[in-house]
């Protein structure tokens, strides 16, 4: 059963993504926030949510500000931005801090579940334009670089916080195997043997499109 949050503070489109939302199968759970402190208000007490949907044009702390917020606080949750100013800095600025995925509000109702469906697989949902190689983002993420999944970013993340695989498990809500094998394709990805390497690998400069 999914829990999704969706963060918009115009209660019309948040009460309309609410709505499509309960498309994605059945049983879906959604909740709404109008913002940053309303939204902390449900993470704090609903600490399964599957993924947390933030448009960046809100009232008091901007959702590029809490998009930081919610990576430090709550790893374990992709987090999607929903946006109308979808420009290319504006779309690495929100992968490069985080963000799972990034979907223009001009999209359709089913392009926006089928991107949902991809993040929740794993994977990093680009908007199409931003695929083909015509307009790219200016910089890409360390994900986008090595060809990580969102699970692998998140741990890699902790890894070089220097957390061990035990905290990372218990940070993301996994099993201490289930890191060694995120932990192993992610030397594997950067092609690196240790956690040193590692780090060093992703404090490189960032390869440009």
């Amino acid at each position: 059963m999914l829990k999704l949050l969706v963060i918009e503070d115009h209660a019309l489109v948040r009460e309309g993504l609410l709505q499509t939302l309960r498309c994605m199968e059945p049983g879906t759970i959604t909740m709404g926030a109008e913002d940053s402190d309303e939204a902390l208000a449900v993470l704090d007490t609903v600490p399964d949510l599957d993924m947390v949907l933030l448009d960046l044009m809100l009232p008091g702390l901007n959702g590029m500000a809490f998009l930081a917020v919610l990576r430090k606080r709550f790893p374990a949750v992709p987090v999607v931005i929903l946006s109308a100013i979808d420009d290319p800095e504006t779309v690495r600025r929100a992968i490069s801090h985080g963000a799972s995925g990034f979907i223009p509000k001009a999209s359709t109702s089913e392009a926006m579940l089928d991107a949902l469906r991809q993040v929740l697989a794993g994977d990093v949902y680009l908007p199409p334009k931003y695929r083909d190689g015509s307009q790219q983002p200016k910089g890409r993420s360390v994900a986008e670089r090595y060809g990580l999944t969102a699970s692998q970013s998140r741990v890699l993340e902790l890894l070089t916080q220097g957390k061990t695989n035990r905290q990372i498990g218990e940070l993301l809500g996994l099993a201490e195997g289930t890191v060694k094998i995120h932990v192993s394709a992610i030397f594997k990805a950067l092609n690196v043997s240790n956690r040193s390497q590692a780090l060093l690998a992703v404090s490189k400069p960032r390869n440009w499109f």
